[in-house]
């Protein structure tokens, strides 16, 4: 039997091994950028209990595209932990796909998250293209 990861850390050792030669990838957004996105934006749920469906990605959807956002959401929380994720999947946990608090979305959010997310972004290609500012 094969047991894969699709974690960020499997992932940035893949991104890792490819720059060994040179400069020629990036991952992002990273932790780091989530985590300062979230406050930036005045987020009040955490990246643990807001996984999937919840108020950074019902926030960034109700300001880039509204429409794709079902009238529900306001009613639609669901928080649950989850310690056999990666058995189970997420349908052992929910059955409406939401794993976090969709009610506490904004557009302003949204927008607040997708600016600080920008901004990082631009370092980390400034890094990419040019190496670290000596």
């Amino acid at each position: 039997m094969a047991i894969t990861s699709t974690t960020t850390v499997g992932k940035s050792n893949v991104v890792q091994e490819a720059n060994v030669e040179s400069r020629r990838m990036a991952l992002f957004p990273g932790r780091d950028d989530w985590d300062v996105a979230r406050k930036q934006a005045g987020l009040t749920s955490s990246s643990h209990d807001d996984m999937h469906a919840g108020e950074i990605e019902t926030s960034l959807l109700l300001h880039v595209c509204p429409e794709l956002v079902g009238k529900g959401f306001a009613s639609a929380d669901h928080v649950t932990e989850r310690p056999d994720l990666l058995v189970l999947g997420m349908q052992g946990y929910t059955t409406s796909g939401v794993i976090g608090r969709p009610s506490q979305a904004t557009a302003a959010k949204g927008k607040a998250v997708l600016k600080s997310l920008t901004d990082s972004f631009s370092r980390t290609l400034s890094v990419l293209r040019d190496g670290l500012p000596s």
